[in-house]
């Protein structure tokens, strides 16, 4: 047997604070995992608005959502199992710079970036073209 109290009947025991440290449980997975990028809640409306249409046209067909470290990619696919037709892009550390959010087409070739997603996502909006019959 040890020297210390049974617990099982509303007993207390002392501890020794002397070696303990509190740590606060956000801070601490934080520091260890960094969140991944997401996209925001409006952010992904507009991006779902567009993909909608897109649909609606017969252009799109399947999409798929990653967040990572450094960057959270919305990718476009014409047939699933393809490469990406396009990637719409939000990378915080670009921010203050080119600006974090970015379409980038199939090839890898940046199409339009900005600060706005609602101003990068023009890309996708058709120009009307006078026809001749």
């Amino acid at each position: 047997m040890t020297d210390q109290p049974d617990l099982r009947h509303g007993e207390s025991r002392s501890v020794d604070n002397s070696s303990s440290v509190v740590v606060d449980l956000r801070e601490y997975k934080q520091s260890k995992d960094p969140l991944p990028v997401t996209f925001h809640r409006r952010e992904l409306d507009a991006i779902l608005w567009i993909y909608g249409r897109m649909v609606g046209e017969g252009e799109w067909r399947d999409y798929a959502i990653d967040h990572l470290k450094d960057r959270a990619v919305f990718s476009v696919f014409k047939r699933s199992g393809e490469m990406p037709f396009f990637r719409i892009e939000k990378n915080p550390k670009l921010a203050a710079k080119q600006g974090a959010y970015s379409v980038i087409n199939v090839n890898g070739m940046i199409l339009k970036r900005g600060h706005e997603l609602n101003h990068v996502l023009k890309v996708f909006d058709k120009a009307l073209k006078l026809v001749d019959k």
